[in-house]
């Protein structure tokens, strides 16, 4: 059976952060805890979480949540690394992923809900949320793109899929700032929690 899976990204050794932000307290839990929810409240059908950096203590804190795992131990060569480590993991059979940085936990699952519908409904194989003319995050892709995704160098990156497939993508306005919000530094934690 076919299925969207969702990738999120938590990899990274959170350098600005100066501490793992996966692991910061966020509404009861963690921050890597709220966009698990965020996805397993969504239609997508499986998440697997990309790990690296931490992966220890991540695993202790996301082993009761109903996801996979996958690591990656090129984690230190960039993110792309990381998309490719979450593709790889993905069956043979899944029709699309959607690929989420661990530290955005804002994307609601309604937004999610919105990408899948647009993939759905118009054949499109990249689906990228916007807020204004801002592109977001999730990008959702179909796994035509499987084998391009892992021929992307790493100077390139995910981004430059959508650029040389621009007649198969699809932008979805989300009305939402929240798809451009993530968390980088002590600063930008600080301040969302205080917002939000």
């Amino acid at each position: 059976m076919s299925q969207i899976w969702a990738i999120i990204l938590a990899a990274g050794e959170s350098k600005r952060m100066r501490l793992p932000k996966m692991l910061l307290p966020f509404r009861g839990s963690t921050i890597i805890e709220q966009v698990i929810e965020n996805t397993i409240n969504s239609q997508v059908d499986d998440t697997v979480v990309v790990l690296g950096s931490g992966s220890d203590e991540i695993i202790k804190v996301i082993s009761n949540w109903p996801v996979r795992y996958c690591v990656n131990s090129n984690y230190r060569d960039g993110m792309l690394s990381s998309v490719k480590c979450g593709f790889r993991f993905l069956p043979s059979s899944y029709e699309a992923a959607l690929v989420f940085p661990g530290d955005q936990p804002f994307i609601k699952p309604e937004v999610t809900d919105l990408l899948i519908d647009a993939f759905r409904k118009s054949n499109k194989g990249i689906v990228i949320p916007v807020s204004g003319s801002k592109r977001g995050h999730p990008i959702l892709i179909s796994s035509e793109y499987h084998e391009d995704i892992m021929c992307l160098r790493p100077e390139e990156g995910l981004r430059e899929l959508p650029g040389k497939h621009p007649a198969d993508v699809l932008e979805v306005d989300t009305a939402t700032n929240d798809i451009l919000v993530d968390i980088d530094t002590p600063e930008d934690y600080h301040k969302e929690l205080k917002n939000r």
